[in-house]
């Protein structure tokens, strides 16, 4: 494996890695931080009651975001080769961009949610989107077939 780091890659990685931890502080904390990370009342008040759906739901979506770095980091080739690495890193990519960039649809399904958190959601989305697009249009090449694991 050669010493290749790739920055948008990393970045994207460090980004994936800090939006889980702040989805597990919020699973701790309770309902104060669902209400400002802006997941909706409904969450925040059956946090507030003890329910375990808000921390399960929260704490799987953290796990994803987990995943998701540790790919990002696979494909800067900081740690060893995930499987089917070109396919995931594509759609982690484009999750994020169409996350970003579908704004204007999703913000009617979740009224409960305040336009600041739509924009800035929005905004950190594309550009971690942006992030795993770029880096992974890099480094194409060198992600192909090797042997095991083949995309």
């Amino acid at each position: 494996m050669r010493h290749y780091r790739n920055r948008m890659l990393v970045w994207g990685a460090l980004c994936c890695a800090l939006v889980a931890a702040i989805h597990i502080a919020c699973a701790l904390l309770g309902g104060d931080w669902y209400r400002v990370l802006g997941a909706g009342e409904q969450l925040a008040q059956m946090s507030e009651q003890g329910h375990w759906y808000p921390a399960v739901l929260t704490l799987l979506i953290a796990l994803v975001f987990i995943i998701w770095s540790l790919y990002a980091l696979s494909g800067a080739q900081m740690i060893p080769r995930l499987p089917f690495l070109r396919t995931v890193l594509c759609i982690v990519a484009a999750i994020f961009l169409l996350r970003g960039l579908a704004f204007f649809v999703i913000v009617p399904l979740f009224p409960d949610n305040n336009l600041t958190f739509w924009i800035v959601s929005s905004s950190i989305s594309v550009l971690i989107g942006a992030c795993y697009a770029i880096g992974t249009a890099r480094v194409w090449s060198s992600l192909g077939y090797q042997g095991k694991f083949c995309d």
